[in-house]
């Protein structure tokens, strides 16, 4: 009895039941994530636009670094490596400051020029 599963037909139905039950699953969380991500970016952009009106950085370091303390231990109590979502929040923080300046730029220049 094998439960491969790197062959098509070597597979238990019921190891295969699992696993697409399993799988099911993950795609659900994934999905999840990406509409949380979403909603939490439009809240950025909304910070972002509201810094641009105020003439505020799009950078704001000690709030960063607040959060990432309070992700580690969220992390933490969480059972996940807490390096892994400094990391995560890194990325996330590094693309909202990118939209930030954009907006700030926007906000100084006008609206980008379209090409024609």
């Amino acid at each position: 009895m094998t439960t491969s599963i790197t062959g098509t037909g070597d597979v238990e139905p019921a190891v295969r039941e699992e696993l697409a039950r399993l799988r099911e699953s993950i795609d659900n969380i994934d999905a999840a994530v990406v509409h949380m991500l979403a909603e939490r970016f439009k809240c950025t952009q909304q910070v972002g636009h509201l810094k641009a009106r105020h003439q505020l950085p799009p950078a704001d370091p000690a709030r960063e670094a607040r959060q990432i303390a309070r992700l580690r231990a969220l992390a933490e109590s969480a059972k996940l490596d807490p390096a892994f979502a400094e990391k995560f929040l890194n990325f996330i923080i590094a693309e909202v400051i990118r939209h930030h300046e954009r907006i700030a730029d926007d906000a100084v220049g006008g609206p980008p020029a379209t090409g024609g």
